[in-house]
């Protein structure tokens, strides 16, 4: 049995390291120059090594995004669980992406190539499988933000829409504009301003559309920073993410 544990135990360490130097490449050399040859090079192991722990180099990538995508749950955990209206800790998780995004651009990019066909498609049935299971506790933890507005009174009796839809409204805002303001040249601030501030904004607009008590008037920048910047200390400990105005 300890022969077992400790086999466990290195390979567990041998992935671990293989991940940590595809992140680094990435890092130096940029997402599409990665090269599982040159991940198992640096590693001083050979290539068919590497291919023990990952089939191909889309395992490898989707692998990676589930590590980043754990790494998450802590900030989330910190804003579903925080002691404040239920309003606020849905806006509170948007910021937590946005301060993981800007401390660690790298994973973004990275979720947004996995997601897509040309690796997803090609990944492993059961990588693909992980990578999923990942996400559950983050899902998990939105949807019972709603569901406590719910019995709170925060949302109107009989709102329509199940907890799982509801919050697919503020998940598909928070990334698509991830997607654009990451694109150089897509968002001018000169027209827009920061593009996160703005985000913000919809995200008011939208919560009101529901209906989610407090309402907030988006049009008052001053209160939005205010907010935000009260929500970073509070929840995150951690300085705004956008520029103050």
């Amino acid at each position: 049995m300890a022969t077992i544990d400790r086999r466990q135990r290195e390979l567990a360490q041998r992935e671990a390291l293989f991940l940590d130097k595809a992140q680094e490449l990435i890092q130096r050399d940029g997402l599409l120059n990665l090269q599982v040859s040159k991940v198992a090079e640096e590693c001083e192991y050979a290539i068919g090594t590497l291919y023990k722990h990952f089939a191909s180099k889309e395992d490898l990538l989707v692998a990676l995004s589930t590590r980043n995508c754990l790494d998450r749950v802590e900030l989330f955990e910190r804003a579903a669980r925080w002691n404040g209206p239920t309003r606020d800790r849905i806006v509170a998780l948007a910021l937590a992406d946005l301060i993981v995004l800007r401390e660690q651009p790298e994973h973004f990019r990275l979720a947004q190539f996995v997601w897509t066909d040309v690796v997803w498609g090609a990944a492993s049935e059961g990588s693909r499988r992980r990578a999923l299971e990942a996400c559950e506790p983050l899902a998990t933890l939105v949807d019972g933000i709603a569901a406590q507005a719910r019995r709170d009174g925060d949302l109107p009796a009989g709102f329509a829409l199940s907890d799982e839809r509801l919050t697919i409204g503020p998940w598909i805002l928070c990334l698509g504009m991830h997607t654009l303001a990451q694109q150089e040249g897509l968002l001018d601030p000169d027209d827009i301003g920061d593009p996160y501030r703005l985000l913000f904004k919809h995200l008011h607009y939208l919560l009101n559309g529901y209906g989610w008590q407090p309402l907030f008037d988006p049009g008052d920048d001053a209160a939005l920073d205010r907010m935000i910047e009260r929500l970073c200390r509070d929840v995150f400990d951690a300085p705004c993410p956008y520029p103050a105005r």
